[in-house]
């Protein structure tokens, strides 16, 4: 989905696996936008093919080995036989318990022969929401790494229901209404589940809602319930919102078969691809496009067909693009082209992605003039797509927003490899369809706060943000790695990012920080990735393609640090410091302690942007709350506990306004472990003022 808001329609772990030169259940439904094209198979000495070829990939001097392997359809297959046939050995291997089993989902395969797969989790027979995993085998067969979504041991859970399942039910069709759904009704009856994505694992039950959202878009709410004492634990919305003569990118080619005296808008060199007419409908799956001539459209609203050809190219350009550039065949990278559905209800002002109907749907704008059908839309919703196949974070809180920013970042991608004259590559989100009716974008990944609601770098709370605005953090970062902070023209559009710590960032170019991010996705995230994690997970990308030394991974954190997630190498702040560098033991699910650091010849007031320091060494950091203490006991949260949080360490620096403090005086740095089996210190911190 491109955008949920009540006032305008729209629709963690770290990897241990290092190398030698240098992981759902959750469901997901996303928004896609596609551009109107005249139909017809492409090739190279077609004259009406008329969209530029994609620009040559700039990767630099990255190791050959670890780049993903072009699997092709049957390759991935053989991957996932040959995963399905040891996955019990495996799970004997990661030291599963008896109740538990492993099931297959993807699998990705480096050139040096390591092997990615990724499971999710039964107990007891029962799908485990929160469990998934990825395991990193050598070509030896070794197991190099895992990557958990959650920490906690999967053991000891009561299979008792002391809730009825109607309880459950009741309690979600509350929930949806109470967000303003309308023709409310249990899509799926309530099903038992182990949910273990916050923390202790323990029964409960998962309830999909259908119907209909406030703005028109489908219902899937998905909310969980404790079975035991009825107790609503989590709920997120699996419907995620976000050319032929086309409306916004001209006469290009896109993919038809001939049926008799008929052509139809199927893409048989794409999975067979098909584009629908919902013509105004809301369910069902549509009439395929059809026509006596291979020409669709006339780049007019009006026609009904133009929309279908947009929808079809951007179909096309995505599919392509995963293809040519990541070795990824198709959306799940099983070969099967997902299907587009255009002219969805009246006026709609979105689009969506659903993984029920594997399909992409899109509405006609305001007036129904202004289908929401562009490349980068349309890019953008099939890749909530690939995140559900893949990473697949929650669509709720920081990784809900990794989600949303992950279609962002390849819709982007997607647009400056088309290299289209009439849509140019930019970092602008829905430029073309003027979603606003002013001409400005959706979003700006430069500075994304311009939108008037995203956020530009991170703080604690922002998992509570609406996710098309918690976004704003990750596809600025995506930004300054590509193309550094400052001011810039690219394609004739002015940017000018800032940095939080207002320090520069130099960018290593977009298809080194797109590479990053995809290996990351597929390797590294989980259900549970929030933005520390993501951190980690980029950073071990980098050090796997580039080396740990290289500019390339010094630029990842520099650029994490700029939007305020982690600390910049070496940890350098400019301004006055003030550190206390004695070791103070944190005990495990104990007492809090504190650590003090005396500030001296300041005058007046601590600054609205003080920099706070923390180098704290851990095995688990989602255990630790960590608050900064004003001299007069002023408590600033710098980080939360978090059962999602599963990275070693806490080495980040937090921005804090405390203009409203005396700036001299005993500042303190509070830490408390508020669960059991982990350990740890503070090893060092400080306050730094500009």
């Amino acid at each position: 989905m491109l955008r949920s808001t009540s006032h305008r329609p729209t629709s963690h772990s770290r990897s241990a696996r290092t190398r030698a030169t240098a992981v759902g259940a959750l469901s997901a439904v996303a928004a896609l936008l596609a551009v109107a094209v005249q139909a017809g198979p492409a090739s190279a000495d077609d004259p009406a093919a008329k969209a530029p070829a994609p620009a040559a990939q700039k990767l630099g001097k990255v190791d050959p080995g670890a780049l993903a392997v072009k699997l092709s359809p049957a390759q991935r297959a053989e991957l996932i036989r040959d995963a399905n046939a040891t996955k019990a050995e495996t799970a004997d291997d990661l030291k599963l318990g008896a109740k538990e089993k492993l099931v297959v989902r993807d699998v990705a395969k480096d050139r040096d022969g390591t092997v990615h797969t990724r499971y999710e989790r039964t107990y007891g027979g029962l799908p485990v929401l929160g469990g998934d995993l990825v395991v990193d085998t050598a070509k030896s067969g070794k197991t190099e790494g895992v990557t958990k979504a959650a920490k906690a041991q999967l053991k000891g859970v009561d299979m008792s229901a002391d809730v009825k399942a109607s309880a459950a039910e009741k309690q979600a069709l509350g929930a949806a209404k109470a967000a303003g759904s309308k023709k409310t009704e249990a899509d799926r009856a309530p099903r038992k589940v182990v949910w273990m994505a916050e923390g202790k694992p323990v029964l409960a039950y998962e309830t999909v809602v259908g119907g209909l959202q406030h703005d028109g878009t489908p219902n899937e709410l998905h909310v969980v319930t404790d079975a035991a004492t009825g107790k609503k634990l989590f709920q997120w919305q699996g419907i995620e919102n976000g050319t032929g003569n086309t409306q916004y990118s001209g006469q290009v080619t896109v993919g038809s078969v001939q049926s008799g005296s008929n052509y139809n808008l199927t893409d048989s060199g794409r999975g067979n691809h098909k584009t629908y007419n919902l013509n105004h409908g809301t369910s069902g799956t549509g009439t395929l496009f059809s026509g006596p001539d291979d020409v669709w459209g006339n780049g007019q609203a009006s026609n009904a067909e133009t929309a279908g050809a947009d929808a079809a190219y951007g179909a096309q350009l995505t599919w392509d693009y995963y293809k040519n550039v990541h070795g990824r065949s198709g959306i799940r990278g099983d070969g099967v082209g997902a299907y587009s559905r255009v002219h969805y209800g009246n006026n709609y002002v979105n689009a969506f992605w659903s993984d029920a109907c594997f399909c992409m749907t899109y509405g006609d704008g305001s007036g129904n003039s202004k289908p929401l059908t562009s490349i980068d839309v349309a890019a953008h919703e099939m890749t909530h797509g690939v995140t559900a196949a893949t990473g697949n974070m929650t669509y709720s809180g920081e990784s809900g927003g990794l989600n949303e920013a992950t279609s962002d970042i390849f819709a982007a991608a997607v647009e400056f490899n088309a290299n289209n004259a009439q849509d140019k590559g930019d970092y602008l989100v829905g430029e073309k369809i003027d979603i606003n009716g002013d001409g400005s974008p959706l979003r700006y990944m430069d500075k994304p706060s311009k939108d008037g609601a995203s956020k530009d770098s991170w703080y604690s709370g922002v998992g509570n943000v609406d996710v098309h605005y918690s976004s704003g953090i990750a596809n600025h970062f995506y930004y300054m790695l590509s193309e550094g902070s400052g001011a810039k023209v690219i394609n004739g559009v002015s940017y000018d990012s800032p940095t939080s710590d207002g320090l520069p960032v130099t960018g290593i170019g977009r298809d080194k920080a797109s590479l990053i991010w995809f290996k990351a996705l597929t390797t590294k995230f989980t259900t549970t990735t929030n933005y520390a994690a993501a951190r980690t997970g980029t950073l071990a990308a980098a050090g796997e393609l580039y080396g740990t030394t290289s500019n390339e991974y010094k630029a990842v954190a520099n650029a994490w640090a700029a939007v305020n997630v982690g600390s910049r190498p070496g940890g350098e702040e400019p301004g006055t410091s003030f550190e206390n560098t004695t070791d103070v033991a944190i005990p495990d699910n104990g007492p809090a302690v504190t650590s003090t650091v005396n500030v001296t010849g300041r005058t007046g007031n601590a600054p609205s942007a003080l920099k706070v320091g923390v180098d704290i060494v851990h095995t688990w950091r989602g255990d630790l709350q960590v608050d900064l203490l004003a001299p007069d006991g002023s408590v600033y949260p710098l980080k939360a506990t978090s059962g999602s949080d599963s990275a070693d360490n806490v080495k980040e620096t937090y921005t804090v306004n405390a203009s409203s403090e005396v700036a001299n005086g005993a500042w303190k740095l509070r830490v408390q472990d508020k669960a059991a089996q982990d350990t740890g210190y503070i090893n060092s911190w400080k306050v730094t003022f500009p």
